[in-house]
């Protein structure tokens, strides 16, 4: 609001603009008044003027990566009196940022383009007993080795994990080994009619555990129907 009266004083000036505007024209004026002499700001506007610098100045040093934790203990370090709080915001109001190490990585990417099977459930993921519907998905796992896949199927009733597999490549096949360890387990009898849940996703070919004629129909040892979708 200070920067539109400052941009447009001199062709309307200041006293009609704060009409229109929620601001006193004396509360502009004291502003104008302190950017013109700091000696007239607060103790903790002077501060952070300060610190700003010091931030500035640090930041600059460090080729523009360190983040807020970093540039606080460096300043901690120089002999700086100063919250790591005080830093995050002082970062913020100059729209510093750090460097993020890693990249993102999607474990998950739809394909619009192929067929979706019906949602049983109805996105209604609740359950009156065990083995009634399973839900299926996997993600990822930062280690000092890489990054490890891991594949999970949850029964709904309790919300406990009753398969899972680690992998170091996003593929159907450990996706799929989560499932045949559920099945191994919990060994869901003929009458449950289980129905296995997973998302829409494309990677790794992780559609295909709706596709797979060994867990789409009536497993051997279980016995047991089950629709996946």
């Amino acid at each position: 609001m200070i920067a539109f009266i400052d941009d447009h004083r001199g062709a309307h000036g200041v006293e009609p603009i704060c009409k229109v505007l929620p601001i006193a024209p004396s509360t502009y004026h004291a502003h104008v008044a302190k950017r013109r002499d700091p000696a007239k700001r607060s103790a903790r506007a002077r501060q952070d003027a300060a610190l700003k610098v010091e931030v500035r100045r640090v930041f600059d040093q460090n080729f523009s990566v360190y983040g807020v934790r970093k540039v606080w203990r460096q300043l901690k370090r120089e002999g700086f009196d100063v919250a790591r709080c005080t830093v995050s915001r002082l970062m913020r109001d100059m729209g510093l940022q750090g460097v993020i190490r890693g990249k993102s990585v999607k474990t998950t990417i739809s394909d619009k383009a192929a067929p979706c099977p019906l949602d049983h459930v109805n996105r209604q993921f609740k359950a009156p007993r065990p083995n009634v519907l399973w839900l299926s998905d996997f993600t990822y796992v930062a280690t000092w080795a890489g990054f490890v896949y891991v594949a999970f199927v949850i029964d709904a009733y309790a919300r406990r994990i009753v398969g899972w597999r680690a992998s170091r490549t996003a593929h159907a096949g450990f996706v799929l080994d989560a499932l045949e360890q559920a099945l191994h387990d919990r060994r869901p009898v003929h009458r449950s009619g289980l129905v296995h849940h997973s998302d829409r996703g494309s990677q790794g070919g992780f559609k295909r555990s709706s596709q797979h004629s060994e867990v789409g129909g009536c497993d051997e040892r279980c016995k047991a129907p089950i629709r996946i979708h």
